[in-house]
């Protein structure tokens, strides 16, 4: 056995039970030795489609994603979707074949563009530590949540193997890290102080809805998240949805109203807190999280807790003293509750639809394909000005709802976050949301998507242009000529690559999506919907108050 199959035998060992990827002749060996062990070869048609894919995969399933790319361009193709997981802290193992040899055309410095956007290098040093060095970039993915790369050198995956014969099992998980008694007496302090607090949980407390969802009703606190974690209480009638640009009018104006905002597992950065608008001149910000880098990293914290999030909430409610009623003069009570189920959805905001001239207003497609969709649905969205409306419109069951690979905020990611979705989920329909730039940028990984057989509904808001900019830079007057574009019919695109597909221009055009769904649903249905493009949406408008 070589060191390629021998660390392909590891990883499979180690639970790996799929992986993503393009084949070439650096990885060749070990994507088959994967294969040969068990592990499911997903094959993307761009590396930096399959990095999404991989991504996408980790975040739905709960497990580390596996990327296995050719050394050198290979890699560099991957770059950018390497970059969105490095910064959303997801456990993923990216497997590359290195050219160590500076003279071969394939030669670039891979540990230096991992360090760059903040992703862990490891490298295969040897025939004999082959094993020890995968396991270990595995355990640090697992175990720290991050991105890792594993460089396999090319003279060294030849070899023979040494060593490494032994079975291998999945590293323990380290315990979660407790907080200290002292902290969870000042977090009960002043949560016992406020009259008024709203919890905002982020990624970091996914794992965490029935230790807050307690903790809330203990200290009457409204329930919001971050992008990232949408669903995680939708069940709950204090839920206000999402902190931050994509927040409703109500839920905008209670968050403001907050005498205290504990982020849990959330960064509180720029777009959850709308650059600190969200935050009242006298409001208390508390921050729980496990990383000691993310506590007040974005904005000053009056109290930080290193330590887990829901082992902070158990230990809370586990004080004896701290009580079990909710503090008097809060604002938990019936009118609310009826305030917010009335009012805090965005499909419930009165808005005048502006379709018309062969163009649906995206509010209204939106909503009428929420209607139309089985609530069982995974939402996955790309960036751009388009963005907010499916991912506010579209409702999603629960956390596991929703896969929103924007910490990067590039465009282009969409397609391939919904492939990597599905497969972690294929109990719930797929929803691909695309913008037409996005949409066209990733336009390869359509085949993918039909190859795979997959039941899904991409749905493309088409402006026929990079909207962000134009509503940026056109009201002062710019030039917009390289920023809008003729018309494209994706529409036959997509029927080109397979699908079946539509063009929505009104409403009455949806009538072939429950066709679509009432059937075998055997090839994925694309939808081009032409929506109005006349002003910036409501999310990007907050947003470029910061800029």
């Amino acid at each position: 056995m070589i060191v390629a199959q021998a660390v392909g035998r590891a990883l499979a060992q180690l639970g790996v039970g799929t992986a993503f990827g393009v084949v070439g002749s650096g990885n060749f060996h070990l994507t088959n030795a994967l294969v040969e062990h068990g592990v499911r070869f997903v094959a993307a048609r761009h590396e930096g489609g399959a990095a999404t894919m991989a991504d996408a995969y980790a975040r739905m399933s709960g497990t580390v994603g596996v990327l296995s790319v050719h050394q050198g361009p290979g890699l560099t193709n991957a770059m950018t979707g390497i970059t969105e997981a490095a910064k959303s802290r997801t456990p993923l193992l990216i497997l590359a074949a290195e050219a160590l040899e500076p003279r071969s055309n394939f030669h670039v410095d891979q540990s230096g563009l991992a360090q760059a956007v903040g992703a862990v290098p490891v490298r295969v040093r040897s025939a004999g530590s082959a094993v020890q060095d995968a396991v270990q970039a595995y355990r640090i993915a697992a175990h720290d949540r991050r991105t890792v790369l594993l460089n396999l050198p090319l003279g060294i995956q030849g070899r023979p193997a040494e060593g490494g014969g032994e079975a291998l099992s999945t590293p323990s998980r380290e315990s979660a890290v407790r907080p200290s008694p002292e902290a969870v007496a000042a977090l009960a302090k002043v949560l016992s102080a406020a009259r008024r607090p709203v919890f905002v949980a982020g990624r970091g407390a996914r794992h965490a809805r029935s230790e807050l969802s307690a903790l809330a009703e203990r200290t009457g606190a409204l329930l919001a998240t971050s992008a990232v974690a949408r669903g995680l209480f939708r069940d709950s009638p204090w839920n206000l949805d999402v902190s931050g640009g994509f927040a409703s009018p109500l839920a905008a104006e209670l968050i403001r109203e907050a005498d205290l905002i504990v982020g849990w597992g959330c960064a509180l950065n720029m777009w959850t807190m709308r650059h600190g608008a969200l935050i009242g001149p006298s409001t208390t910000v508390v921050q729980v999280d496990d990383d000691p880098e993310a506590l007040g990293a974005h904005r000053p914290i009056e109290l930080g807790v290193l330590a887990d999030v829901a082992a902070t909430a158990r230990a809370v409610m586990d004080l004896g003293e701290y009580g079990s009623r909710v503090p008097s003069g809060g604002w938990r009570d019936p009118a609310l509750a009826e305030r917010i189920a009335r009012e805090i959805a965005w499909r419930d905001v009165p808005y005048d639809d502006e379709s018309g001239g062969g163009r649906i207003d995206p509010r209204t497609l939106s909503i009428a394909l929420d209607d139309l969709l089985p609530a069982e649905r995974i939402v996955s969205v790309d960036s751009g000005n388009f963005m907010g409306y499916p991912s506010m419109f579209l409702s999603v069951p629960d956390e596991n709802g929703f896969c929103f690979t924007q910490g990067f905020q590039s465009i282009g990611l969409g397609l391939a976050t919904a492939i990597g979705a599905a497969l972690a989920r294929p109990d719930r329909l797929p929803v691909a949301a695309l913008g037409d730039g996005g949409a066209l940028m990733g336009i390869a990984e359509l085949e993918t998507v039909v190859r795979l057989g997959l039941p899904m509904v991409i749905v493309v808001y088409d402006d026929e242009a990079y909207g962000a900019e134009v509503h940026h830079f056109g009201p002062d007057g710019h030039a917009l000529d390289q920023v809008r574009f003729p018309p494209a019919d994706i529409a036959a695109i997509g029927r080109g690559f397979g699908c079946v597909a539509l063009t929505v221009r009104e409403p009455a055009d949806l009538a072939v999506v429950r066709g679509w769904l009432d059937g075998p649903r055997d090839r994925p249905l694309l939808i081009h919907a032409k929506v109005t493009a006349e002003r910036a949406s409501w999310w990007l408008e907050e947003a470029f108050r910061g800029h």
